[in-house]
């Protein structure tokens, strides 16, 4: 740049009206979107918030972060989308398959990244993994992929394993895509399943007592009725003496006796690096969706001696955590 330019660049700075200047100097809002709760998603959330701050983006000072949750109410999602809209955030996190679909139908325009989706191409999030396309891409978790490895892991805990109840949320897209692969796992390896559709937390009860004797063992298709209702899931199941799946380390956490699936913290970290490059210009269908890196075993020994369940000594060795 040539010295003459640089001062009039400077001088029309310098006269610029203070509103301007501050128009000029706005800090990026991020709304995060997610059908839970604050302490039910605070694992998740300080990830991201963590890494953002790695890349340069401090909430309340270079960044404004505005939380919308559900509460476990997912017809309250559409709305809060509606409300980052009016607000003109500059990028949606949402933070999970509904989430994701809900913010979609609401813009069009304002980017929006997905931390973890059970199956982006098939929930009609993006074209494909490798070109997006739209204002849409993230993290896919491929939920519905796991569920044969699952199944076997129970295989290895429980001897003669035969009869498998499923819990899944019937309002859930992502619930019946999940099933389908479940379904297609356990025909492989001869396994009976028994469906257990619930819509809202209070059918939970009525679904267990409709239970008794017909099942060997419980997976629980996480979402986010059945992931804000583990600790009652658990509890009906521990009562009924049946061993519970679930997809994510909180079910363990909260006494079920395995999950296996993708470290969600890790995931939700790698989420914020897709944010900083869609605040510093990068196009959201330039970002290939991603999957997972670090997947995760663990195993609460305490449940498993409550149900008089020997773990083998192999598959202890393998876990990433075992809780005692």
């Amino acid at each position: 740049m040539r010295r003459r330019d640089f001062i009039t660049l400077i001088s029309g700075a310098a006269a610029m009206p203070v509103v301007a200047r501050a128009q000029t100097l706005k800090v990026p809002t991020i709304g995060y979107l997610s059908v839970g709760t604050s302490s039910g998603q605070a694992q998740w959330v300080n990830p991201f918030v963590h890494r953002l701050r790695e890349l340069g983006w401090i909430e309340g000072s270079t960044v404004k972060i505005e939380y919308g949750w559900a509460e476990g109410r997912a017809e309250r999602v559409p709305q809060i989308a509606a409300e980052f809209v009016r607000l003109k955030v500059d990028v949606i996190l949402a933070a999970g398959t509904e989430a994701a679909l809900a913010a979609q139908r609401t813009t069009s325009v304002i980017p929006i990244v997905f931390p973890l989706a059970a199956d982006p191409v098939a929930s009609g999030l993006v074209a494909s993994l490798s070109r997006p396309g739209g204002n849409i891409t993230g993290l896919a978790n491929l939920a519905s992929v796991l569920a044969g490895k699952r199944l076997e892991l129970l295989r290895e805990v429980l001897p003669g394993f035969k009869r498998l109840a499923i819990m899944a949320n019937a309002a859930s897209p992502n619930a019946a895509l999940e099933m389908r692969e479940i379904e297609a796992s356990a025909r492989t390896l001869g396994i009976e399943i028994v469906p257990l559709a619930i819509r809202r937390a209070d059918d939970i009860a009525p679904a267990f007592a409709t239970l008794e004797g017909r099942a060997q063992a419980l997976y629980v298709v996480g979402d986010p009725l059945t992931n804000t209702s583990r600790l009652r899931i658990n509890t009906f199941a521990l009562a009924a003496r049946i061993p519970m799946m679930g997809t994510q380390r909180e079910y363990v956490e909260a006494a079920g006796l395995m999950s296996y699936g993708p470290y969600f913290p890790d995931m939700n970290r790698r989420a914020a690096e897709y944010v900083d490059k869609i605040l510093r210009g990068t196009k959201p269908a330039d970002l290939p969706v991603e999957q997972p890196t670090k997947y995760e075993l663990v195993i609460n020994l305490t449940t498993a001696k409550a149900l008089g369940l020997e773990v083998p000594s192999q598959l202890l060795a393998r876990a990433d955590e075992v809780i005692e």
